[in-house]
């Protein structure tokens, strides 16, 4: 069952949007669902009661609550984004198959990324899904600099990728590489592991007496494709899904192309806040069952991304 025929749009909500409590109003929630038709409340109004293989390894508050609270940037298609009124895409879609093994729903909230751990701390959301990269400085509470802004967090590590550059359809200006950046402007979504790659690669330019590598930030990848097609920046930085799916859907396939190998492959993990270690440990399960049972394997094969794959759940497995 997939989030496309599950969700249903609920009532808008103001959302922390990000690091360092920048508030963002009228976030828009939506829901991806599992299968919830063997669960309810008990005649006494306690715990509700559900034949979900796993229920019983959740903590009592979700089991009470029937729902998993997740925080998602929903502009980042095929993982997850907005199509009539609902958030679809392939981490939804994994999502309500953990919902079915632990008879709960998983209602997504969207909201822009780097405000997406800070939402966790604070308790507004349960959990974070949305192509996170599993990284030591993540799971350790460290910002791009090395500087300590919170207690880290744990990563179920769900899905493996490595990223791709994303040039404007006929590649004008001949990139191939990292390295070919070099005295150029690139944009990229802010917050994220490309930026930190891009920063990298602007430290490694200058070294190498190449020129200046320039980098414009923006809230959204969106953005960042937008500078891309218009000729502000020669490049963005994404997951190979997601680089792949804009250049094959984006203006019909005229807008961007793939350009270079494939690097940096590491796992997308589901962030938990480290003071949630049974939660935590209960979504691992529920990955191992829907692995197990081949609905993992389905989801991916829906979204042609089977390389992709885990062959088992794995805590904080990030570099």
């Amino acid at each position: 069952m997939t989030a496309s025929n599950t969700c249903r749009t609920t009532a808008a909500r103001s959302r922390i949007a990000a690091v360092g409590a920048i508030a963002v109003a009228g976030s828009l929630m939506l829901t991806a669902c599992g299968d919830q038709t063997n669960s309810g409340t008990s005649a006494s109004g306690g715990t509700k009661e559900s034949s979900a293989a796993l229920f019983d390894k959740l903590p009592k508050k979700y089991q009470d609550a029937g729902v998993i609270k997740v925080g998602t940037d929903a502009a980042y298609a095929p993982m997850e984004y907005e199509e009539g009124g609902k958030i679809v895409g392939i981490d939804p879609d994994i999502a309500a198959a953990l919902g079915t093994q632990l008879g709960v729903k998983f209602q997504f909230t969207s909201g822009t990324f780097d405000g997406l751990i800070s939402s966790l701390n604070t308790g507004r959301q349960d959990i974070v899904m949305s192509a996170m990269s599993d990284t030591k400085d993540r799971q350790q509470g460290l910002d791009d600099k090395g500087k300590k802004v919170g207690q880290g967090v744990d990563f179920v590590d769900y899905f493996t990728s490595g990223v791709s550059l994303l040039v404007k359809k006929g590649n004008p200006d001949s990139i191939k590489s990292l390295d070919d950046l070099c005295g150029k402007k690139v944009a990229v979504q802010r917050g994220t592991t490309y930026e930190k790659t891009f920063k990298t690669q602007a430290t490694k330019c200058s070294k190498d007496g190449k020129g200046t590598l320039s980098i414009e930030a923006f809230d959204t990848d969106a953005e960042a494709q937008t500078r891309v097609k218009s000729g502000g920046a020669v490049a963005d930085l994404n997951d190979y899904p997601v680089a792949a799916h804009i250049a094959k859907t984006a203006g019909g396939g005229k807008d961007f192309e793939v350009t270079g190998d494939q690097t940096e492959a590491g796992p997308f993990g589901i962030a938990v806040d480290k003071d949630n270690a049974q939660l935590r440990d209960a979504l691992k399960e529920a990955l191992n069952a829907i692995i197990k049972n081949g609905e993992y394997a389905k989801v991916l094969e829906k979204w042609d991304v089977k390389n992709s794959a885990v062959t088992e759940a794995t805590i904080n497995a990030g570099k």
